[in-house]
């Protein structure tokens, strides 16, 4: 297992004359949760679409799974995006499509797995995050927000990807729910974490990050200003993170 899952290597991004990564230098440690943390508009999001290709940088690489992202073409970095798993902000699930459908939705994209098999794996991922079978052919609007949450991991881990990205999974839960969503992240996390899973979380929840969260990267204004483990960062002396930690 290789020590590093994405690595960005003096990467910069500017849009016209707005500069919103400034040569970033850092590696995302393969097989642990490392969140993104930094007040509104520091870049996380800019930061995670470099990681998926759909940006790429001004100047500088970012190479994820040894591949450096930015020098594929489309056809190959469409196949390359098989290897990710995404939970967006409030789940962002078909609303026409049931649970199960929505599952199954990436399976039927990207593979030719049978009718008979997609039906297997799609009712065992959602019974591995507590969807019952009723639930399974339900739509979206008709399940609690923290079951929405619950249907969107599992169609993230349909193809079975190397690199889970959560933006924002939290949004808009109320503080139960939270801690059953990062249960459910951490709970998955582990139960892949022998074939080198990894799981990269943008967030601003500063309590859940540091209960849930192996390293933490601080941006703040485009830059990396603190690359650790969650114990370093607690003990950091930088002025921007202890105002954000205490929030």
């Amino acid at each position: 297992m290789s020590e590093y899952s994405v690595v960005f290597e003096n990467v910069s991004k500017s849009f016209g004359e707005t500069k919103v990564l400034h040569d970033l230098s850092f590696g995302i440690h393969e097989g642990k949760i490392t969140t993104v943390l930094g007040f509104s508009g520091a870049g996380k999001t800019t930061l995670m679409k470099h990681i998926l290709g759909l940006a790429l940088p001004s100047s500088g690489e970012v190479k994820v799974l040894g591949k450096v992202i930015n020098k594929l073409g489309e056809m190959d970095l469409r196949e390359f995006r098989r290897n990710f798993g995404m939970v967006f902000q409030y789940a962002a699930l078909f609303d026409f499509l049931t649970s199960f459908e929505n599952v199954a939705f990436p399976i039927r994209e990207f593979t030719k797995m049978s009718e008979e098999d997609i039906r297997e794996k799609v009712l065992s991922l959602l019974d591995s995050v507590g969807i019952s079978r009723e639930a399974a052919f339900r739509l979206p609007s008709e399940l609690s927000g923290g079951m929405r949450k619950r249907v969107g991991l599992a169609r993230g881990l349909a193809l079975d990807p190397h690199i889970m990205l959560y933006d924002e999974p939290t949004s808009g839960l109320d503080p139960i729910t939270t801690h059953m969503v990062y249960d459910l992240m951490k709970e998955t996390h582990l139960s892949n974490q022998s074939r080198g899973f990894t799981s990269i979380i943008i967030s601003h929840d500063i309590h859940a990050t540091l209960k849930y969260s192996d390293y933490i990267v601080f941006m703040e204004k485009g830059k990396v200003v603190e690359h650790s483990d969650v114990a370093t960062f607690k003990k950091s002396e930088n002025p921007v993170i202890r105002r954000f930690l205490e929030l």
